[in-house]
């Protein structure tokens, strides 16, 4: 059984930074390709940034080079160093692998953006 668990969310500034952090035990992590997520209020979950086991990222159009996804498998964690936050970053944030399993969504983790 896989178990997720996001943390590192928080209430931030416009402009501000955060870290969020994954930790995923009960898959072959270092096998896998990656995904962090995000849903905001009355919207779809959408895929953020993704990082394959061979270490490439990529990120949605709206990131606009302000967020960094990397990944630990020593410790089976990947980061998303989140920059510049905007009011329309607000949402809870997920990690999963990429594409996504119906079965290894955690809770979440809180970003809100306001000042």
């Amino acid at each position: 059984q896989v178990r997720v668990v996001e943390s590192g969310g928080g209430l931030v500034q416009p402009g501000g930074s955060l870290r969020l952090s994954c930790t995923m035990s009960g898959n072959m992590f270092s096998r896998d390709d990656m995904g962090w997520y995000r849903q905001a209020p009355g919207k779809q979950r959408e895929l953020v940034a993704g990082i394959t086991s061979g270490w490439q990222a990529t990120y949605a159009d709206f990131v606009e080079g302000r967020f960094t996804i990397s990944r630990d498998n020593g410790v089976r964690t990947i980061y998303l160093r989140l920059s510049d936050l905007k009011p329309e970053d607000t949402a809870v944030y997920y990690c999963n692998v990429n594409p996504s399993r119906d079965d290894y969504w955690g809770q979440g983790t809180q970003v809100t953006v306001t000042s």
